[in-house]
């Protein structure tokens, strides 16, 4: 009976339809878009510098001390090597000293790279705008951030004094020349580090072959949560002093994780008014149905008809609405993402040379997950559900020798 009393006014219930199901594949679509668009921002941040997690010595992160070192990193590298989802991974050492050219100093950090090891973790090769990128073999030259380098005012083959303590607290002196300069788009690494070979680091900063921190990438960002569990529960054989510790991106980088989450919630409110806007449009169709059916009603209570009854049969019938609508709407929105989640959404030409520049690809992937398949629909459901029952509760205050036809 719910059924067909849909479609007592079929263009009324297909317009209410169309706009459940429009609202449903928005909020697919648009979720998804979000999910895909967050894989990016932290796909960009994780390749320029922290990789989807890191090995350090427990406090380093907070504390940074020079003497917070993983004491053997070959050690480490047989774990990661034991891991299956490990795409690669790499060693660097850290120091803060004062970087002083011919006109200026300035502090900064000095970090020591694995030239090669370096190019499969992170993108800092690509990133390289004048000069070139670090060999295996390189001694003292040295790369630095485009505004160190304006700050310092030097340039290519220009030299660079680095003055800063040693592991051991002995003092770390050394000459550098500027054999590259590379722009991120992330100021504070580009005004604030510069890379050079890690033997020579632990050589100048008497490391004795310890580093401050090992860089892991997974082979997915989904993968990264699974290789982080199985690392944490084997670095306690490995002995160091203090214990080693594995960090996760988001632990790494608590404000881009804030930042997601901001957006993500911003998001949502937006999603629920256009939900609302759909609710009114389900209240319409209810109240013109209950007003439209107020005799129909009076008679079949008449009958002997509860009004409990009459709720459940309109909210049936909001049910069967409501759900044909999410049908169609689902199987719009994940058609359309499937499309542009393989075919991706181009930026366009205004903004294309620029996004490139700073490693964000030119096109941005929708990623249909269950956020994406369940926030929307559940949104649209709840709220739908909400906005049907005050007109089928209303049933509950006709009064029967009211609403029956007069003669």
């Amino acid at each position: 009976m719910g059924w067909r009393n849909i479609w007592r006014n079929p263009r009324r219930s297909v317009l209410t339809m169309t706009a459940i199901a429009f609202a449903v594949a928005l909020l697919v679509f648009m979720l998804a878009f979000q999910m895909g668009t967050y894989d990016a921002m932290i796909g960009n941040a994780v390749a320029i510098r922290t990789g989807h997690m890191q090995i350090q010595a427990e406090k380093y992160h907070d504390e940074g001390k020079m003497w917070q070192v993983v004491e053997d990193p070959a050690a480490v590298a047989d774990v990661l090597d034991s891991i299956p989802r490990v795409a690669a991974y790499t060693a660097r050492a850290n120091g803060f000293a004062l970087l002083s050219s011919e006109e200026r100093t300035y502090g900064g950090m000095v970090v020591g790279i694995d030239p090669e090891a370096e190019a499969r973790v992170s993108t800092l090769k690509t990133l390289i705008r004048e000069g070139e990128y670090l060999e295996p073999d390189d001694g003292n030259q040295a790369l630095v951030g485009r505004l160190l380098a304006k700050n310092l005012k030097i340039g290519l083959g220009d030299e660079l004094v680095v003055l800063g303590n040693g592991r051991d607290g002995s003092i770390a002196a050394m000459v550098y020349t500027i054999k590259g300069i590379y722009s991120s788009g992330q100021d504070e690494f580009d005004r604030a580090s510069i890379q050079v070979p890690l033997a020579h680091f632990q050589e100048t900063f008497s490391m004795r072959g310890a580093v401050h921190e090992i860089v892991v990438l997974a082979d997915s960002l989904d993968a990264a949560g699974d290789v982080r569990k199985e690392l944490s529960s084997t670095l306690g054989e490995i002995e160091n002093e203090p214990p080693l510790v594995a960090l996760s991106w988001d632990e790494l980088l608590p404000g881009l994780k804030e930042s997601i989450t901001l957006d993500f919630v911003s998001g949502i409110i937006m999603y629920l008014m256009l939900t609302v806007v759909v609710a009114f449009s389900i209240l319409n169709t209810f109240l013109m149905a209950v007003f439209e059916r107020t005799r129909e009603f009076g008679v079949l209570m008449a009958l002997g008809a509860r009004p409990g009854r009459l709720t459940r049969l309109l909210l049936i019938e909001s049910t069967f609405l409501t759900l044909a609508g999410l049908v169609a709407g689902l199987a719009l929105g994940v058609g359309v993402t499937l499309f542009f989640q393989s075919h991706g959404i181009p930026l366009g030409e205004s903004i294309r040379d620029m996004v490139q520049q700073y490693g964000i690809p030119e096109r941005l992937y929708p990623k249909l997950n269950m956020v994406a398949l369940t926030v929307g629909p559940g949104i649209v459901l709840v709220i739908t559900f909400i906005t049907a029952l005050f007109p089928a509760l209303k049933v509950r205050s006709i009064n029967p020798v009211e609403a029956l036809p007069t003669v």
